[in-house]
């Protein structure tokens, strides 16, 4: 097979993409401190232009950075049609990922769910990718999660949640101890890996879900929760470029002085319980 196409994405990440891409995902990995010497991390594809780059990021990182870890690069298919399976594969073979490709049958068992399909696909996906990671020996897995997928989650939670959180770095598995999920491309903005794609003349899978399959003859967009906040996002940054760094920033410096309440190892607490002792403090750190 012909190298040139993956020496070419390669030296673009480190190259015209240094600053916006490598430069931030690496800024991630220390400022969030991902990824510790030894770590045996399942880098998780999905075939999307995030995972992809994810994949390729962390082999350069293997390659450029200050101390060595292993790594598996796995990918399930939940019951894609043939076509985005063999594009999967092609796609990884392409770019040199050795990709280890397990089945299940995620598709079909949410195919008829009418309440949150989405969620609970998202669910059980992550299920079976801690299981085949455990299964290889691994202490991680990476998803390719990114700043926008973040701003948005925010702002999800607080519009039709009703409740301020957020995406995290990393966060320890309830179901798989031992096991940690890491976002090393979390503060790596989407129209830069857009960029980066387009600057490669690279085709990846857009939605594979047989949910929402129709958009790929469509404009990409749908109606879902999620791309209805990105629109606001985009409507909002028309008169405040900033808004999605503001919205990021919020959920770093909560200022719980004044805050109602909130939850706190699965406990509630309220501002009344310090609010009648002078208005100290919160009793307890978060």
């Amino acid at each position: 097979m012909d190298d040139s196409v993956c020496l070419s994405v390669e030296h673009s990440l480190i190259t015209k993409y240094k600053k916006t891409i490598f430069h931030r995902f690496i800024g991630a990995i220390k400022d969030y401190r991902l990824i510790q010497r030894g770590d045996k991390i399942a880098v998780c594809i999905s075939g999307g232009k995030d995972s992809m780059l994810l994949a390729k990021l962390m082999q350069e990182l293997a390659i450029h950075g200050d101390f060595p870890f292993e790594m598996e690069f796995i990918a399930m298919d939940p019951g894609y049609s043939p076509q985005n399976r063999q594009r999967l594969m092609e796609n990884a073979a392409l770019l040199h990922i050795p990709l280890h490709i397990f089945d299940t049958d995620i598709f079909s068992s949410v195919q008829h769910i009418e309440k949150n399909p989405c969620y609970l696909c998202a669910r059980m996906r992550r299920g079976h990718l801690y299981k085949q990671a455990q299964q290889l020996g691994c202490n991680k897995i990476a998803l390719g999660h990114h700043f926008d997928d973040v701003v948005e989650t925010i702002l999800m939670g607080m519009l039709y949640g009703a409740q301020v959180q957020t995406m995290m770095p990393r966060i320890h598995s309830t179901n798989y101890p031992g096991m940690e999920l890491i976002r090393p491309m979390y503060t790596v903005r989407e129209k830069d890996i857009l960029s980066w794609q387009r600057y490669n003349h690279l085709q990846f899978l857009r939605c594979a879900c047989r949910f929402t399959e129709q958009m790929e003859e469509g404009d990409g967009v749908g109606d879902s929760k999620r791309q209805e906040i990105k629109r606001l996002i985009a409507d909002m940054k028309k008169t405040n470029p900033q808004v999605d760094i503001n919205i990021f920033r919020s959920v770093e410096r909560v200022n719980l002085s004044t805050i109602i309440g909130y939850h706190f190892e699965g406990e509630e607490h309220s501002f009344l319980e310090w609010f009648d002792d002078g208005g100290k403090e919160p009793l307890h750190e978060v």
